[in-house]
């Protein structure tokens, strides 16, 4: 029963989390600067078209009256439609998720296993030229741009080698197989930016957990060094990675603006960038939404993690 009353206080607290946020995305995507019903007709269009447009998409309702509408609209599953194009909302917005899903899955499975291989190696070889190789190469690829990284790739793997393709322009409904061929350069620019971060943050917890005396009781009892790493050391020095790599799925997911326009790559980071600049409010809080519970989850899927890592936050 206490397991249950948990979890359902944890639900409870991720849909008010996802309530509120709709709230504030309402709120600030209606304080915009423009009219929306101008910027579909465009500026030569008359008042009187202006004002009959605005009457028919509710622009003149109440604030409450307008977010009612959307919210119970949204849930529903009706998203509405894009001002900019005039197609559905939903399917277009699903479509990119999937897409930016696919980019972040080949990302994380290159980059979490190599950034905890490179933090572990330099943890427990601290002070010496494999620490200072891993901590000069990861310090360099943060610093980094994205762009040129990517421009790097391409021009290494496209362009010399003729073994990638240069752009990753999916076409709508791409299975995963279809993809990834355009999947391997994004995602491995996006590994670069998340191997400097996850590895100095694995090194700093493994030499916290180095100092640790259940290491020295494991290493005392004659226990075999891998053993001692895999079995007792990682998984403590592994906890504040967890929250790293989940903060990593949502900025995989919304935030790769910059890498999806360099390889042209079709993800919901782009269709954001392109609701911006068309201002498609309806487009804009779809978007929004998706990314929120998005990260929502992901934070989730951390506190499960966390659980697994370390017993003493399990409920008993």
């Amino acid at each position: 029963m206490t397991m249950l009353a948990h979890l359902a206080k944890r639900l409870a607290l991720l849909l008010l989390t996802i309530l509120i946020t709709t709230v504030i995305i309402f709120a600030v995507t209606r304080l915009l600067p423009g009219d929306v019903a101008r910027v579909i007709l465009g500026r030569e269009a008359s008042e009187e078209a202006v004002s009959a447009l605005r009457e028919e998409l509710g622009l003149d309702d109440p604030a409450i009256v307008q977010y009612a509408r959307w919210f119970g609209g949204f849930v529903g599953g009706n998203w509405g439609k894009a001002y900019s194009t005039g197609t559905s909302i939903r399917p277009l917005v699903m479509d990119r998720l999937a897409n930016s899903l696919m980019l972040a899955a080949v990302a994380l499975v290159l980059a979490i296993p190599f950034s905890v291989m490179l933090g572990v190696l330099a943890g427990i070889r601290q002070r010496t030229v494999v620490d200072a190789a891993v901590s000069i190469g990861a310090l360099s690829v943060v610093g980094l741009p994205e762009f040129v990284t990517g421009v790097v790739l391409i021009e290494l793997f496209a362009h010399t080698l003729h073994l990638l393709p240069a752009t990753s322009s999916l076409s709508p409904g791409a299975s995963f197989a279809e993809a990834l061929p355009f999947l391997w350069l994004p995602s491995l620019t996006a590994m670069f930016v998340l191997v400097g971060y996850v590895s100095r943050l694995t090194r700093a917890g493994v030499i916290e957990q180095l100092k640790r005396p259940y290491i020295r009781t494991a290493v005392l009892k004659g226990l075999p060094y891998p053993v001692v790493v895999v079995r007792h050391l990682l998984r403590n020095a592994l906890l504040p990675t967890v929250t790293v790599v989940a903060m990593s799925v949502s900025w995989l997911v919304g935030g790769l603006i910059v890498i999806e326009n360099v390889f042209n790559y079709p993800g919901v980071g782009r269709l954001l960038l392109f609701a911006i600049d068309r201002r498609d409010i309806p487009l804009l809080q779809a978007i929004a939404v998706i990314l929120v519970v998005v990260v929502v989850i992901s934070n989730a899927v951390a506190d499960l993690a966390y659980g697994v890592l370390d017993p003493r936050t399990r409920i008993r």
